[in-house]
């Protein structure tokens, strides 16, 4: 089989294959290249909940729930560690209206019974102490966590080739030079040129800042919160490099804009304001590959027998990297059926919105 895209996806997709026996090659010509290295690594499902998008929060749990085990099941097969962490998340919100719109969601998540504890003043301040008195709500995920995704990608790679997978150092812009078999396109929001689904490109600049003279960051949590109406997350790591993100913009270059980094600093040092004495130390744009309904494409290419595809991910790339490598596998294995949620038929055909439970 051959699979084309070396981000998370793709990777995760080859290394699974050929697990299970399959022979595997790879085409891309530099693998994880892609969004994957400018992403943050959230692993969100209920910070990512939003209203209306109850299939794809179905799909955010249940393949959260597998990261645990993808996490040591990965480390052990490549040698090396993901910086899985599972602190839980910090969601908050700053100002009257802020905190008002963060209630809102909170109350709709909780009906949906994702976890989510909020937390009083006193509360917030012994599990961050960094943040800002002038919170003004704030609530625990416990499940939300993170991972280095230039980690994962390196691992995915390592994994793959031990287990098999001969990597090309090729780009695919025409699926008809690829020869017989199984196909699997995995190329990010390049995927909608190569099998004319709706898949478009979303641009999202981050900034990597880095605690002075080495020091570890002063946030343990993952942050995620309004300041004034802007969103933004913090995501630090043990190495002392904390990430800010993100925009989200219809544009399809990625060029850092000046814009962009004093929207992020500002509503960064208005949640924690010692984030001003950091060094600032990368900027980075990347394309998401997002959909008319943002819910991923994973199946079947209608009108191309043997061609699947796994792309469509937008921001739930790096949390939707073991189920959605479950998915293929074992749709090429043993047939394996493919929720309709997720298949890219149903741009084809009028669909009824549904709710569906993953397991």
């Amino acid at each position: 089989m051959t699979v084309i895209g070396g981000g998370p996806i793709g990777l995760a997709i080859a290394w699974r294959c050929a697990a299970a026996g399959l022979a595997v090659t790879l085409h891309d010509p530099q693998p994880g290249s892609g969004a994957g290295a400018v992403a943050a690594g959230m692993l969100s499902p209920v910070a990512e909940a939003y209203f209306g998008e109850e299939e794809l929060t179905g799909l955010l749990v249940a393949s959260a729930a597998r990261w645990p085990a993808f996490a040591a099941e990965l480390t052990a097969a490549s040698g090396i560690d993901l910086g899985h962490r599972g602190e839980g998340t910090l969601v908050v919100g700053l100002t009257r209206d802020d905190a008002a719109a963060a209630r809102r969601l909170w109350t709709y998540q909780r009906q949906l019974g994702l976890a989510l504890t909020p937390l009083d003043a006193a509360a917030l301040r012994a599990a961050e102490p960094s943040l800002t008195p002038r919170i003004g709500a704030s609530a625990l995920l416990p499940d939300d966590h993170q991972v280095d995704p230039r980690r994962l990608v390196t691992a995915l790679r390592e994994a793959a080739v031990r287990a098999g997978v001969r990597l090309v150092p090729s780009a695919v812009t025409d699926l008809d030079t690829i020869g017989a078999g199984t196909t699997v396109v995995a190329a990010g929001w390049a995927s909608g040129a190569l099998t004319g689904l709706p898949v478009r490109p979303v641009k999202g600049e981050i900034l990597r800042l880095r605690a002075p003279a080495g020091a570890a960051p002063a946030l343990r949590h993952v942050i995620r919160g309004q300041a004034d109406g802007e969103p933004v997350y913090l995501v630090p790591r043990a190495d002392g490099e904390v990430v800010v993100g993100a925009t989200v913009e219809e544009h399809a270059d990625t060029r850092v804009s000046a814009g962009a980094v004093l929207r992020l600093l500002r509503a960064a040092t208005a949640l924690v304001p010692e984030l001003a004495e950091y060094d600032l130390v990368e900027t980075a744009a990347g394309l998401r590959p997002g959909t008319p309904d943002n819910r991923p494409l994973i199946g079947e290419l209608p009108g191309r027998p043997g061609v699947l595809v796994a792309t469509g991910h937008y921001r739930h790339g790096i949390v939707l990297t073991p189920l959605t490598a479950e998915l293929i596998r074992d749709r090429i294995t043993v047939g394996a059926a493919l929720p309709d949620s997720v298949t890219p038929g149903r741009f084809a055909v009028s669909q009824t919105r549904k709710v569906q439970s993953w397991t």
